[in-house]
């Protein structure tokens, strides 16, 4: 039996959202800011650090949606099916290794974020901006794996890839207009 047998097999984010469209019209906004506001990184490089963190958690809608967008960006599915047996051999940029264990510390160890992990990234590179962009897209995506699970929403391979494309040319803000309640108009008014 469904967790929600409301919500159907073919559920995707926007049914749960729908559940309470005022948090989810905030959470669409959240996820803009998140994901495409301007930042030192990339919407791409955003979108792969979403997609690991949801391979971490085994969020199967986020990591299949998250890692179809970020290979519309460019990064071949096969670094990403490599990245949790060999994160460094895995054929991921070098410059987004650190940015990628801070990723894991965070979702499997909250207060295990060290100076040093934090020094790693800057030695590659990135400033005090990209860190907390990025610190902003691991907390994000481990709150939406959580809320998909914890709903049963898991989603297959032909949604991933519709969402993960849909999300790369459109962005999120779209998805305001799928959960505002649709508002009656009176007969007359």
């Amino acid at each position: 039996m469904a967790i929600f047998p409301k919500l159907g097999n073919d559920a995707a984010v926007v049914d749960i959202v729908k559940m309470s469209p005022e948090m989810g019209i905030a959470l669409m906004h959240v996820h803009h800011q998140v994901m495409r506001a301007p930042s030192p990184l990339s919407e791409g490089e955003r979108e792969l650090i979403s997609a690991y963190v949801s391979g971490l958690n085994k969020c199967r809608y986020c990591y299949g949606t998250h890692a179809a967008c970020a290979e519309a960006y460019g990064t071949p599915r096969s670094v990403m099916d490599a990245w949790y047996d060999d994160l460094e051999g895995s054929g991921v940029d070098g410059k987004m290794i650190p940015l990628l264990k801070v990723a894991k510390i965070l979702t499997e160890n909250p207060s295990g974020m060290t100076e040093a992990a934090a020094q790693e990234v800057y030695d590659a590179g990135w400033d005090e901006q990209a860190l907390h962009d990025a610190i902003s897209v691991i907390c994000c995506f481990n709150f939406m794996n959580r809320l998909l699970e914890g709903h049963g929403v898991h989603g297959h391979e032909e949604i991933y890839q519709e969402r993960g494309k849909m999300l790369k040319e459109h962005g999120y803000l779209p998805l305001i207009d799928l959960v505002k309640p649709k508002i009656k108009v009176k007969a007359g008014a």
